[in-house]
């Protein structure tokens, strides 16, 4: 199969890559990090990138919390305009298999229980609480305290920052594509993404690239609110793995089919920077009760449907995949 990779020459896309490589199959990196021409904004570019393309593993994108609703024009552009750029040419070329690179962040919070109310969802966290140091969400019926569970495809969609709100956009692009094509969609809600080949701390990475930078200089990982935040986190080659599966599934035509895509075994913020320390080497940790605001407390995922479905399954552990990162170089860019 001849595969189009947008963003290929990025963290996750350049892993996806090397796993196509691997199944035998076609890649071709389509990423302005390789050719300043290669924007998925650009309808020519795209038309002549898909001439004699099977599918498109979508991965191109401008990723991360942002740094202010200025950045809103932006992530528009290169997430949305960029997405229905591309599924309009795949249209006219004839392109009816896409893979794209969602996010848990559509969700907002994730899955939370009330021993009186039952599965609840909190709204975003108040100002004075996080100041405060109140950093669980309460029960929003009688603010008794949560506990949090894993999230499924089937939670309702509730989009707290620019950069998810786009994601979310992007699915439904594809959905509408996907129906007025015939085409098949599959959209893999990647959960905390870590691995070699991270980008350097800047505001759009990732809290492990932030860590294992901070390390490298000789510092303290810093640790946002009480490190207690629940996340799923993934290694890179998972995902690549993940991507392959989903691009190799019997298509459905007209079919638009969402996948969380994690480990299944949730870590706290705090346990991944302690983790990452005692790999290599030190300083430990610092939790210093800061809080950036849209942050969500607890998301962790529920990869069942992709595990059943795709016949997929994560291969590389918590710990194993801790050690490799420390070891590991990171991007400069």
């Amino acid at each position: 199969m001849r595969v189009l990779v947008t963003g290929g020459a990025g963290f996750i896309g350049s892993h996806v890559v090397e796993a196509l490589r691997a199944r035998g199959h076609e890649p071709v990196v389509f990423d302005v990090r390789a050719d300043p021409t290669a924007d998925v904004r650009s309808p020519g570019a795209v038309r002549d990138a898909l001439s004699g393309v099977d599918a498109v593993c979508h991965q191109a994108a401008m990723v991360g919390l942002g740094t202010g609703f200025a950045d809103a024009p932006e992530y528009v552009s290169h997430n949305d305009l960029g997405t229905a750029v591309l599924l309009a040419a795949m249209a006219e070329a004839g392109v009816g298999r896409l893979v794209l690179a969602g996010s848990m962040v559509v969700y907002g919070e994730g899955r939370y229980a009330c021993p009186r109310h039952g599965v609840v969802r909190p709204g975003p966290r108040a100002v004075t609480d996080l100041a405060a140091g109140r950093f669980e969400p309460a029960c929003p019926v009688c603010g008794a305290g949560l506990e949090p569970g894993l999230v499924g495809e089937d939670a309702p969609a509730d989009p707290r920052t620019v950069y998810a709100t786009t994601k979310l956009a992007q699915e439904h692009l594809a959905a509408v594509w996907a129906r007025s094509t015939g085409g098949s969609a599959v959209s893999l809600r990647y959960h905390n993404v870590y691995g070699p080949g991270m980008p350097r701390d800047t505001p759009y990475a990732g809290v492990a690239s932030f860590f294992r930078s901070a390390l490298a200089r000789g510092e303290a990982p810093r640790v946002f609110e009480d490190g207690g935040q629940r996340r799923d986190f993934v290694h890179v080659r998972d995902v690549a793995r993940a991507n392959v599966a989903a691009l190799e599934a019997e298509r459905h035509a007209g079919a638009a089919t969402a996948y969380n895509t994690g480990s299944g075994t949730p870590h706290t913020v705090g346990e991944m920077a302690r983790a990452l320390a005692l790999a290599y080497g030190g300083p430990d940790p610092v939790v210093t009760g800061e809080y950036r605001l849209g942050d969500v407390r607890h998301i962790t995922a529920d990869s069942s449907r992709l595990r059943a479905e795709l016949g997929w399954e994560p291969e590389v552990d918590f710990e194993e995949g801790m050690r490799e990162f420390a070891a590991a170089g990171l991007r400069g860019d």
